[in-house]
């Protein structure tokens, strides 16, 4: 089996290359040949490509694909597929992270579970245990459980996955690729399947990933259901609307049929619900043309758009001296 692995990647060279000799060591044995492809999201360090050459027949090519700026690494992987589906040849493309934490067996287990689904289907790890601090895992859940009331969908995996290669001809034409690679695989309702997979360590390193960005990481998740969001959000302010003018109808019965109202009290009542009222209806009416607006709007597309943030692609020489390796720097 040929497949292709996708890595974005951003200063964390040392780890990337750690990584791929541990898929090597992995895979060896497995029947399968991996090209390999960087995804330079905007680096400030210099790549010693002499790192990327493998004496392995499981590594057969590395190729360094350079973007012209940091997009962040769902836009990288999003540009990613599109150079693959354009350039590599391959039966199945893995999508994983480069420092580490989407581990060389986890692949295997990947590749395994696809075979037995007969490389019909996308396979994506679900997490067993997370390994990051106890103040991400509460943030986590936090999200999960805001996921789910938005959208009613369970987020339960990340971008660690393989994919058919069929798949990708729909996968880079979908808009919501551009903001959360996994959501829009689940939007497109192609098949998919999980499997159980350990998270790993960093191998070198600090995240880049600071406490704003995993909240903009999962707004682009919640973004992509954009529609269902809004349309939850419209069935719910309709919902308090009824109930509010129901709270109005109850204050002007109680105030004409019983001797239960206290003198002010149904003016009070009253104004009170007109004021909440008006103000969910205005969110309805908001979220109406949010969803007219997103259904007529095409947005962003990958494989029509990706291309004029690349800046150019090197493929790193497999099976060389190390001196013989090209000096390539990523250039800013």
């Amino acid at each position: 089996m040929d497949i292709a692995v996708i890595l974005p990647i951003r200063d964390d060279w040392t780890s990337a290359a750690e990584l791929l000799q541990q898929l090597a060591r992995e895979a060896s044995g497995h029947g399968c040949s991996f090209h390999v492809l960087l995804v330079d999201d905007g680096s400030s360090e210099p790549c010693d490509v002499g790192k990327f050459r493998f004496a392995s027949e499981t590594i057969g090519a590395v190729t360094l694909l350079r973007l012209k700026r940091n997009l962040g690494h769902q836009r990288a992987i999003a540009i990613g597929l599109v150079y693959t589906l354009t350039e590599i040849s391959s039966d199945a493309v893995v999508v994983m992270d480069a420092d580490g934490e989407d581990t060389a067996a986890g692949v295997v287990e990947l590749i395994q579970e696809f075979s037995r689904a007969g490389g019909s289907t996308a396979v994506f790890a679900e997490r067993r245990r997370r390994t990051e601090s106890l103040q991400f895992r509460i943030f986590y859940r936090l999200y999960r459980s805001l996921h789910w009331l938005l959208t009613g969908i369970q987020v339960r995996v990340g971008n660690f996955s393989i994919l058919p290669r069929r798949y990708l001809s729909t996968i880079v034409v979908l808009p919501e690729l551009w903001n959360h690679y996994a959501a829009a695989v689940f939007k497109s309702r192609l098949p998919f399947t999980k499997v159980p997979i350990a998270r790993g360590h960093r191998i070198a390193g600090s995240s880049k990933m600071n406490f704003v960005s995993l909240v903009t990481h999962g707004l682009s998740a919640i973004s992509v259901f954009g529609d269902l969001v809004g349309a939850r959000l419209l069935l719910a302010t309709l919902t308090g609307s009824v109930l509010a003018g129901g709270g109005i109808l109850a204050v002007i019965a109680i105030k004409l049929f019983t001797q239960l109202a206290i003198p002010g009290w149904a003016t009070y009542a009253i104004g009170s619900l007109v004021i909440i009222m008006m103000q969910l209806l205005t969110m309805a009416a908001s979220m109406t043309f949010f969803i007219l607006f997103n259904r007529s709007n095409l947005g962003f597309i990958p494989s029509r758009d990706a291309a004029i943030f690349i800046e150019d692609a090197v493929v790193v020489p497999q099976g060389l001296p190390a001196a013989a390796q090209p000096s390539l720097l990523a250039a800013q």
